[in-house]
């Protein structure tokens, strides 16, 4: 087991961490600033801009493709890991050097399975930061916890598909450059049931698509959105089928095993801001005569967090190997262990500097309220804790069944 990183990702660590600290993170109020004077919860801060043509420049782009492709060199998981946790210390971080999610997932496959029209039309665009996507999967109507519960139907229709269902919670969706969504539903509903699936490219333009809504998180409006969107009747043509029919879900899972490496360690980034600012603040502060670092208890939540982000570190790092070295399935048991472990552990990091800040924790003159916000969403996306609980426990008992059927064992 080696997680060393290559001389390559050792430099872009370097930059990226200099980028973070002296362009991104004190960007934040400037792009704080320029949503609230618009009016506009959902509008492009032109920071951004500024931060994504440096970005560009100085060669930190487009870093998450796992794999080499005409439009990338492409990095190791393993390489990637650390950088995908940098530009998890600041809520402008991933899409100022193009790493955001849902792109970057939709990116993946577009690279994996998109025909070459796709490509040029949709995922040069991308690579490129001009345009925005998202990914319509999760239904209201059904437990979307179990991906072949969706509803959502893509009938033939001579040479179109013919969408009709609804999906929600599609983050991306409100930003005003989301131009294209990857949407699932059923091509044949009385296929093996993990056949019954296909995915289709649907511009958000297309009649027939309406956003119903963005929903808050928690009361915070996201500035890519959350929304529910209604595919009433939508006609496209067969051609933006991705892959092949019934590939649907199989593609599902290419996309979620990469794109989890890269909520957790970004996850561990917002923790490790977090902690950060816990002790300058408890390095700050006094009360009862001497500084809030000097009590036993705040100095126990430090260590305790220190230790829980390291731990989850060296998981992700352990899971983002196996994928490199093993590939997504062998590591699947792991992917399912740190999509746990790591919003939890970010969660209780969040909740001690919230803690150590008394009431301006809860406010919004630090970004750990929204933080906070943000990380319980991670408990749900892409797939809630209990399922992937359910993964780890079938892998654990899986020999002791086998076991148990084995003619005269008796135990």
């Amino acid at each position: 087991m080696d997680f060393a990183l290559s001389p390559k990702a050792l430099d872009l660590r370097g930059r990226l961490n200099d980028f973070m600290e002296q362009q991104v993170v004190p960007a934040e109020p400037v792009a704080i600033r320029q949503m609230a004077e618009s009016g506009d919860p959902h509008r492009h801060p032109d920071i951004l801009d500024t931060l994504k043509a440096e970005a560009r420049r100085v060669g930190l782009w487009n870093l998450f493709l796992p794999h080499a492709t005409q439009w990338t060199d492409g990095l190791s998981n393993l390489d990637y890991a650390p950088l995908a946790e940098l530009s998890g210390h600041s809520f402008l971080g991933p899409e100022s050097i193009n790493c955001s999610a849902p792109d970057t997932g939709n990116m993946e496959i577009l690279t994996m399975f998109g025909t070459p029209q796709q490509q040029e039309q949709w995922l040069d665009p991308l690579l490129r930061g001009e345009i925005r996507s998202c990914f319509a999967m999760t239904e209201p109507a059904v437990a979307s916890s179990d991906a072949t519960n969706i509803s959502c139907r893509i009938e033939r229709d001579g040479g179109d598909y013919v969408i009709t269902g609804r999906k929600w919670w599609i983050s991306g969706a409100a930003d005003p450059r989301c131009q294209v969504a990857i949407v699932m539903g059923k091509t044949d509903p009385d296929a093996p049931v993990h056949i019954q699936q296909s995915m289709v490219l649907v511009p958000l333009d297309t009649p027939g698509v309406s956003v119903l809504r963005d929903l808050t998180v928690f009361g915070y409006t996201d500035r890519e959105g959350h929304c529910e969107i209604d595919f009433d009747a939508v006609r496209v043509p067969r051609s933006n089928l991705l892959g092949e029919e019934g590939g649907g879900f199989a593609i599902a899972q290419a996309r979620l095993g990469p794109g989890r490496i890269h909520h957790c360690m970004r996850a561990i980034g917002a923790a490790e801001r977090a902690l950060r600012l816990m002790c300058e603040r408890v390095s700050s502060r006094v009360a009862f005569g001497r500084p809030l670092a000097d009590q036993g208890v705040v100095g126990e939540w430090v260590a305790n967090s220190r230790v829980e982000i390291d731990q989850a570190r060296l998981y992700t790092l352990y899971a983002a190997w196996l994928m490199d070295t093993q590939g997504n399935k062998a590591a699947r048991t792991e992917i399912a262990g740190i999509k746990v472990v790591v919003p939890l552990m970010a969660l209780r990091v969040i909740d001690r500097a919230i803690q150590a800040h008394g009431a301006a924790g809860v406010g919004p003159d630090t970004p750990l309220a929204a933080l906070y916000a943000h990380m319980r969403t991670l408990r749900l996306a892409d797939g809630p804790d209990e399922v992937h609980r359910r993964t780890i426990a079938r892998r654990e008992l899986n020999p002791f069944r086998t076991r148990r059927s084995e003619p005269g064992d008796q135990r």
